[in-house]
């Protein structure tokens, strides 16, 4: 029997939802989807300069969890930028911050800002 998933937590969700290119059809094999979790981990390594233990306490599981996480977000930026795909973001295992806790941490909450 397998571990339950731990769902993770996440400040805020994006406020759009949909990159990509303007000129391209929107065929099926075009798009990507890259989890709400995943997006999360770019936005605290990425542009909130967290390391990825600091991304991991925020998010509320193991730092090789995020690690992974991480890993495949970028796996999916790239692919979207260089291959011309549309990226969706969307779904995953995520549950949103409620805004109750004493130190967010990422200035994400909206209790907190």
């Amino acid at each position: 029997m397998s571990r339950p998933r731990i769902r993770r937590k996440v400040c805020c969700l994006p406020k759009n939802n949909r990159f990509g290119p303007l000129n391209k059809p929107n065929k099926k094999d075009h798009f990507i989807v890259m989890t709400i979790d995943e997006y999360e981990a770019i936005r605290l390594i990425d542009l909130e300069g967290f390391t990825q233990e600091e991304c991991a306490k925020q998010m509320n599981v193991a730092r090789t969890t995020v690690q992974r996480i991480y890993a495949d977000a970028r796996v999916k930026l790239a692919e979207s930028l260089v291959k011309g795909k549309t990226l969706n973001i969307e779904g995953g295992d995520y549950r949103l911050c409620d805004g109750l806790e004493k130190i967010c941490g990422c200035g994400g909450c909206r209790r907190h800002r």
